[in-house]
């Protein structure tokens, strides 16, 4: 057996990527998760008590949309946007958030804490908290909350209270250290309600578990619309939740071509962007070996990027296998490409995506014109662009 062999086989790993790096403090809450989690997730009546919230509650399944006049914009191919803007809160999210907190109330827990970035995943927390009568606490950059104004609002509308944090960038990243912190302190009542697919196992499969209702539902209504599997299927990557849920339901298909789009900022320089893969590096963040953006000196590089979801200098580990496995590629798109991707289906269809989605109606824009006609391409539209409706004021967009 070889090295690589070894560790594909072992729990949290996806090849070489993936594992438990985390401090003594966590071992124990750590521990306990992986064993409520492994008797959740074959357990039929949790998986049917969720099912009934996401369609009750939540709005499942959303809708799968062809958008023909924004692809003529384009002279592209035919093209579907998965509709997880229309889910309740406006984020693929809350998925995640209702499983997560479904699955604390079974291990007895009173207390939610979450970090936030874009502040989808704290409103979908605030949510599913709010509806399972759960007390809720939201770490978020401070950076971001200026800039994601309209969802701190909505969460503390909803009751969580929200704490900025001022360390660091201030953005998503330091915002998962507070988390952390508080929850090496407090695991006796509180759940950790992690955000997207990574940080230390179980927590990336928990999460594209809970995220892969996406790709099953778009699997099925590609066979109902188009009577066949889509040609391509694109999503934005930030740590990857949304893009792991809807790649989920065709990574089977080697026919099904995938992209996964990450920011790329302004720049090409370190600091000036938060595309992962541009330099390819591996190293540990927030418990899981995968690539990171580093310094010279291995440090953690800073990111930016007009879209705080996408504002992370790790990428969930499942992304890295598939990297580096070449089943998906990876590519980016920049701050202004975005812009004019979102602006473009808006004034065309009348959606308005967030700025995290845009980066990947950005990327279907540059390759239109080298994909058939006949083709049809899904681009997962994580969420909708309220949120996000401040920056586009102070771009002049609006």
């Amino acid at each position: 057996m070889t090295h690589r062999e070894s560790l594909s086989s072992i729990p949290g790993r996806f090849g070489e990527f993936g594992g438990m790096y985390i401090p003594e403090l966590l071992i124990e809450p750590v521990n306990e998760l992986i064993t409520a989690w492994n008797s959740a997730k074959s357990d039929r009546a949790f998986r049917e008590t969720l099912t009934t919230i996401l369609k009750n509650y939540a709005g499942r399944p959303t809708a799968l949309t062809e958008v023909p006049t924004f692809a003529a914009k384009m002279n592209g191919p035919r093209i579907f946007l998965k509709r997880e803007d229309l889910l309740h809160t406006g984020a693929h999210k809350l998925n995640n958030a209702l499983g997560q907190c479904l699955l604390a109330k079974r291990m007895g827990k009173t207390r939610i804490i979450a970090e936030t970035g874009a502040g989808q995943h704290g409103v979908a927390t605030a949510a599913a908290s709010a509806h399972l009568g759960l007390t809720c606490v939201i770490y978020m950059g401070s950076t971001d909350m200026k800039r994601q104004a309209p969802n701190v609002s909505r969460m503390q509308l909803m009751g969580a209270t929200v704490i900025p944090v001022e360390q660091g960038s201030a953005t998503l990243k330091d915002a998962v250290n507070e988390a952390l912190r508080d929850w090496s302190e407090s695991f006796n009542d509180t759940h950790y309600c992690l955000g997207s697919a990574l940080g230390p196992h179980p927590y990336p499969e928990i999460v594209a578990e809970f995220q892969s209702v996406i790709g099953r539902e778009c699997l099925e209504q590609c066979q109902q619309q188009i009577h066949a599997d889509p040609d391509l299927v694109i999503a934005c990557v930030g740590g990857g939740s949304n893009a792991i849920g809807i790649f989920s339901g065709f990574l089977q298909n080697d026919q099904v071509r995938m992209i996964g789009v990450e920011a790329g900022g302004h720049g090409t320089e370190v600091g000036e962007h938060a595309a992962r893969f541009y330099t390819a590096t591996c190293g540990v963040l927030h418990g899981c070996y995968t690539y990171v953006l580093q310094d010279q000196h291995g440090q953690i590089a800073p990111t930016a990027s007009i879209s705080a979801g996408l504002d992370y200098p790790a990428v969930g580990p499942q992304h890295a296998q598939l990297f580096k496995n070449q089943r998906v590629k990876y590519v980016s798109a920049t701050d202004d490409e975005a812009l004019y991707a979102l602006k473009l289906l808006a004034s065309s269809e009348g959606i308005i995506c967030a700025l995290e989605s845009a980066h990947a109606l950005a990327h279907l824009i540059k390759i239109a014109p080298t994909l058939k006609k006949d083709d049809c391409v899904v681009v997962n539209l994580s969420g909708r662009g309220d949120k996000d409706l401040p920056q586009l004021m102070e771009r002049g967009l609006i």
